[in-house]
């Protein structure tokens, strides 16, 4: 079993798959910076100064201690029911920002491998001119062969 769970970690593909998860693990946390450090803060200024992260509703019991707080990180800490649509928003935010990088990157792919695609077709289609000097030496040869032997 430790052979067969060897020869199943040494393929390419498992290598391949560790290297994307551990890559887009890291661009997680870029798109996510992103998203709350610079996006957001704009979009809200943009509208007024709204900060989406506070926006939620109540849904139950808030403690004594945190009675009239709005410090959405808190609440959530101390248990009280919340519905925070700010933050779905900036995970929405975010999810756009993802699938439109994929989307350009995977059109980029496409373009690219339609040119080479192309490329291949085109190469295959002509057919190399020969050099002068071996179209010269056909020449001769065929000379050669042509003259009566003595």
């Amino acid at each position: 079993m430790l052979k067969e769970f060897r020869a199943f970690i040494a393929r390419g593909n498992v290598l391949d798959l560790a290297v994307a998860v551990i890559i887009g693990a890291a661009f997680g946390k870029i798109v996510t910076s992103l998203t709350e450090d610079v996006l957001m803060p704009v979009i809200g200024k943009i509208f007024g100064g709204l900060d989406f992260s506070s926006y939620f509703l109540v849904l139950g019991e808030v403690p004594a201690a945190l009675k009239g707080s709005t410090d959405y990180a808190a609440l959530k800490k101390a248990g009280v029911p919340l519905l925070g649509y700010g933050a779905f928003v900036t995970q929405a935010v975010n999810f756009l920002i993802v699938a439109f990088i994929i989307f350009m990157l995977l059109r980029t792919v496409n373009r690219a491998v339609a040119l080479f695609e192309h490329e291949k077709a085109r190469a295959a289609e002509e057919p190399k001119a020969e050099p002068a000097d071996v179209a010269l030496l056909r020449e001769i040869r065929d000379e050669l062969k042509a003259r009566p032997k003595v």
